[in-house]
């Protein structure tokens, strides 16, 4: 038996299980996995920054927002809200005809198999979001490691096995994968019932219809790209200019501009001197190590291809050595990029920016409807222009996050936060990866009619005995709280994308 099918068996027999487990009893697994990675920060810090030559306090802190996060899940699958339990007595008066006695939950949809990112090695990697959702609905998850860090992925790995073992968590619930033909594989077994991707959008697409075309169709949630424009108005400019310029150059090259919700496409005003404050700002700024060699092949290349496009400036020319890409800024017109989006319209996944300058206020608005789907979309502008609101409007029917008057590289953990956007900033613009909410895409429906309360699935029987103690469904409990628990803030910590690793990368 290969290891593959050993993983697969082993979480198609965990799966029931672990389904059954109660809320609180997952809950108590996800706090003991975070505590575990606490514990073993020490170890695992330093094998993440050899191996992605990301600074150590990033790494600390990115850390610190991976076990806020498992024991965040774990207190939302406490409480029983993901569950949305509701009940519908019988009712022989129902206007549209008798009503049997109906009770409906959410359940574990199964096994699912999770491709981890490279640019957030904690965050959306083997412990991340889309592992700790999983393990929080009660499903297996098997983890298509990153190559960006395979030794962290195993040491991590380890320590969250060993945690879930320890915690009492049925064998199989976890388990790595580490090459593209066993990920690949994985996502067409009938055992495993989603998969969840954070990358580029070939990769993703590719494995999307991996995942639709198979004789029974799954889930696949895939973050995949975005632009996350950003639309300065007149008002804003007369207002806070210089603050908005300092403000893009610093989001778009924080992180090496390796974050899916860097803001990519900068809009202003003509006569704004955005382009010679955002140059003065960037100069003399020192060139990143991006994440590997192929992210940085792939900067270089779309770099070059915007560069050279006769319609753009170059206004910041950073040079890009190896691994090592310095800011670059480039420059053109509205009416360029509405004359070939397709070439102009392109994510630059790198310290790479287009600022694009416009003449006419109700230009934006239109332009916005002509936008593909976007994970973010910020304006920066004031509340009593005519445009903000229009151009709102518009950005709503294409974004999954709009900011006013800030900068989408920092995407907090929380219950209100939406991770996602209509397509291709993801497959699944319903549902976010990020936040409680996130649990909610590896859990399925299911409506009990007339069934005895004995036989009802465990939260179900205990609302419907007046003498069980019912999972609360409709309050909003406090963060969790002590030094362990404490959310972290740090815009250096957002959103990931996987770097072109295989057929699944950048």
């Amino acid at each position: 038996m290969t290891d593959l099918e050993q993983s697969l068996a082993a979480a198609a027999t965990a799966a029931r299980p672990l389904a059954d487990l109660t809320g609180p009893d997952r809950a108590a697994l996800l706090d003991a996995a975070a505590d575990a990675l606490d514990a073993a920060a020490a170890d695992l810090i330093p094998i993440a920054a050899d191996e992605t030559r990301l600074p150590l306090p990033r790494l600390t802190a990115e850390l610190a927002r991976t076990t806020f996060q498992l024991r965040l899940y774990g207190d939302e699958v406490r409480t029983g809200r993901h569950l949305a339990a509701r009940d519908d007595p019988a009712d022989p008066a129902w206007p549209t005809g008798p009503r049997p006695a109906l009770r409906r939950v959410n359940v574990p949809l199964g096994p699912v198999v999770v491709f981890a990112a490279s640019n957030f090695p904690f965050a959306f990697s083997v412990a991340g979001t889309d592992t700790a959702a999983a393990l929080a609905a009660g499903c297996p998850v098997l983890l298509k490691t990153n190559p960006g860090h395979p030794r962290l992925s195993q040491r991590t790995a380890d320590v969250l096995t060993a945690a879930l073992d320890a915690a009492g968590a049925p064998h199989g619930s976890f388990a790595l994968l580490h090459s593209e033909a066993d990920g690949r594989a994985a996502l067409l077994d009938p055992r495993v019932r989603a998969g969840a991707f954070t990358g580029s959008l070939r990769g993703g697409r590719a494995l999307f219809d991996l995942a639709a075309g198979r004789p029974e169709p799954i889930p696949f949630y895939g973050e995949l790209g975005s632009l996350n424009p950003t639309f300065v108005t007149r008002g804003a400019v007369a207002r806070r200019g210089a603050a908005v310029w300092t403000g893009f150059a610093d989001s778009f090259t924080l992180g090496g501009g390796q974050f899916c919700t860097k803001p990519g496409l900068l809009l202003v005003p003509a006569e704004a001197a955005a382009a010679a404050a955002i140059t003065a700002h960037l100069t003399g700024r020192a060139a990143t190590d991006l994440l590997t060699d192929r992210i940085a092949d792939g900067h270089r290349g779309v770099r070059h291809e915007l560069a050279t496009h006769p319609a753009v400036r170059v206004l910041v020319d950073g040079a890009s050595t190896g691994r090592a890409a310095a800011p670059t800024l480039l420059g053109t017109t509205l009416d360029a990029v509405l004359a070939d989006p397709g070439r102009l319209l392109v994510e630059c996944f790198g310290p790479t920016a287009l600022l694009v300058t416009y003449t006419d206020d109700t230009a934006l608005p239109a332009f916005a409807r002509r936008l593909e789907g976007q994970l973010t979309a910020t304006v920066h502008g004031e509340p009593d222009e005519p445009v903000a609101a229009a151009l709102l409007r518009e950005l709503t029917d294409r974004a999954g996050r709009i900011i006013w008057n800030g900068w989408p590289t920092g995407v907090s953990v929380t219950p209100a936060m939406h991770h996602g956007g209509p397509y291709p900033a993801t497959t699944a613009p319903l549902h976010t990866s990020v936040g409680p909410a996130a649990i909610t895409r590896f859990l399925r429906p299911v409506t009990f009619q007339d069934v005895p309360a004995a036989l009802l699935p465990s939260p179900l029987r205990r609302r419907a005995d007046p003498s069980g103690v019912a999972y609360a469904t409709d309050r909003t409990d406090p963060p969790p709280t002590g030094p362990a628990h404490t959310p972290h803030r740090d815009t250096s910590i957002t959103s990931a994308h996987t770097p072109p690793a295989e057929e699944t990368a950048r």
